[in-house]
């Protein structure tokens, strides 16, 4: 559950700090108040996108902090083991993000640094958000299915996944297909470009490193002039009369007759001789040298032209020879891919066949599950409406395939199939007795709508692990019995969740565990959303403000303190 919040620097919030409670958790306000800025900051630390505009006008940076106490076994301890957090044993989890003036974010998880994409996947464990939007959605019938198989997700997971990966292959079978699938003429155009490609560069017959080795002789021949008399001079210095090698061999005599009068004398003159070896060695290597520096100026010319050659493939294939080389393998590739179309196709179809049929059977399994779920569902709604004062509607959940000549073929039948099987789902009800089921969408007011949203809501509720769940103004567009219906429905949903709920009616306040009012407060130099928890007395006086308007009479404060008590009276019977 959520503990506490914590919002600071956030638009119109300058600080505000909420400790919530556990069962029915109620924000009121005026319109315009700050409300929703407090379900948006919310929804920053569930993995919500940041945005510079978040931070109040005149500060560096916002900040949000959330604390939540979570139970033994849940699934967002397992998320946070594998991304590194640390949680203790009393299973306490803060939540923070602060975002600077420049719009960047930076998150941490029990004070530990964390990516954007790990609060995402923690997130949805922590807190569901229920807004009005949800309504909207209802609207739209090709969102249905999503519904749906939410309420069926422990049932159709397995063959979802088997559908999922089947159909993932054959849609990208079908892709080559369509590509293969191009006209002659294209065909015939790009065989002829690749077949010239591949000449071009065949004719040059390239050697891997080819370029890099043609420099480095470019190179030697360029200056082989200066390294021929080098050679000379070095050599002319070493050997010759009066030349290193002479005063070498001379040093060496002198010190060979004068050993045996100077033993000192004996590792100098084997030093001297070593060197004198050496240098022989040296102007051996100089000598044979010099006789075998051939240069002729065709080598060089050589050189030249087939670099002018390599220069000119790599402007059109790549960078070096061996990119070139590996272009032309690609183009090879590709020649052969196409010079066997007929083949490539034939297989190409023949799997294609095989694919479909397997996902017909998986598509027809899919849909049987669906099916099943669908009237369970359905019965479900129904029961959760009758409670909501729609005590006489009929609620149905119609399951149905359309035909496409260019789907794949199910109990010889071609039908479309997409992502989600070959089931396209809408929401039907008939509100009044006597009438045809309809679509939603088209026949539904805005208060049936929403009793439609909450009742799937709570039958949902109970089928996952999230402790939280938030109702943004889910009762819009209902009033009288229906409202008070969907005042109970909330609470006995907060039996078992916590539940946060932004309302603007009062018999949905009147069953609070914990009343907060959201108020704005008004100067000459800012503006600030200010949170104010409820005494008994106070909420008296916020029930009176919801049922009278602007003013509060005495005739208000009684009927709240009475909507105030029975709403405690029920749920002691609930």
């Amino acid at each position: 559950m959520l503990v506490e919040l914590s919002i600071r620097n956030f638009a119109i919030i300058k600080s505000v700090t909420i400790s919530f409670q556990r069962g029915l958790n109620i924000l009121t306000g005026e319109t315009g108040a700050g409300k929703s800025i407090i379900i948006d900051a919310l929804g920053l630390l569930l993995g919500g996108r940041s945005s510079a505009d978040f931070v109040r006008h005149g500060e560096t940076r916002a900040e949000v902090e959330g604390l939540f106490e979570l139970p033994p076994g849940h699934p967002a301890l397992g998320i946070c083991e594998s991304v590194g957090v640390q949680v203790e044993t009393d299973g306490m989890l803060v939540v923070r993000r602060d975002i600077s003036s420049q719009g960047k974010s930076i998150i941490r998880i029990n004070g530990q640094l964390v990516t954007l994409a790990m609060l995402r996947e923690l997130g949805p464990w922590l807190v569901t958000v229920h807004g009005q939007h949800d309504t909207h959605a209802l609207m739209q019938s090709d969102k249905h299915i999503n519904w749906l198989d939410a309420y069926g997700e422990a049932r159709l997971d397995a063959a979802k996944k088997e559908y999922t990966q089947l159909y993932s292959a054959y849609r990208r079978t079908r892709q080559d297909l369509e590509r293969m699938a191009r006209n002659e003429r294209e065909l015939v155009q790009r065989i002829d470009l690749l077949s010239y490609q591949l000449n071009d560069i065949e004719s040059a017959s390239l050697q891997p490193g080819e370029d890099e080795k043609l420099l480095s002789q470019r190179k030697k021949w360029m200056n082989i002039e200066k390294v021929y008399a080098g050679i000379q001079d070095a050599y002319n210095a070493l050997y010759g009369d009066q030349r290193g090698m002479d005063w070498l061999g001379h040093a060496m005599s002198e010190l060979e007759r004068l050993v045996p009068y100077e033993e000192n004398l004996a590792p100098i003159l084997e030093t001297v001789q070593t060197a004198y070896y050496q240098m022989e060695d040296v102007v051996a290597q100089l000598r044979q040298m010099s006789y075998n520096m051939d240069f002729e100026p065709e080598q060089l010319a050589e050189v030249e032209r087939r670099l002018d050659v390599i220069q000119s493939l790599k402007r059109k294939y790549g960078k070096s020879v061996d990119d070139i080389l590996e272009y032309a393998a690609a183009i090879q590739d590709e020649l052969e891919e196409i010079q066997h179309y007929d083949d490539r196709l034939q297989q190409l179809e023949a799997r294609l066949r095989e694919l479909a049929a397997d996902l017909a059977v998986e598509a027809l399994e899919l849909s049987m599950i669906r099916r099943e779920c669908a009237e369970r569902l359905a019965f479900e709604i129904e029961q959760q409406l009758k409670e909501l004062h729609m005590e006489r509607a009929r609620f149905a959940i119609e399951v149905r395939q359309t035909a496409d000549e260019h789907g794949v073929e199910i109990e010889g039948v071609k039908r479309y199939v997409d992502a989600n099987g070959m089931d396209q789902v809408e929401f039907l009800i008939s509100p009044n007795p006597g009438e045809p089921l309809r679509p939603l969408a088209k026949i539904a007011s805005g208060g049936e709508l929403s009793r439609v949203m909450l009742a799937i809501k709570t039958i949902l509720a109970g089928t996952d692990q999230v402790e939280t769940l938030i109702f943004d103004e889910v009762d819009t567009g209902v009033s009288g019995r229906a409202a008070q219906a969907i005042a109970e429905k909330l609470a006995r949903v907060a039996q078992k969740r916590q539940v946060l709920c932004i309302t603007h009616l009062p018999q949905v306040a009147s069953l609070a565990d914990a009343h907060f009012l959201i108020r704005k407060e008004m100067s000459d130099n800012e503006t600030m959303t200010v949170v104010q928890p409820l005494s008994d007395e106070e909420r008296v006086v916020e029930l009176a403000r919801m049922l009278g308007g602007a003013e509060v009479t005495a005739k208000t404060k009684e009927h709240a303190q009475e909507m105030i008590l029975l709403g405690r009276q029920r749920k002691a019977v609930n």
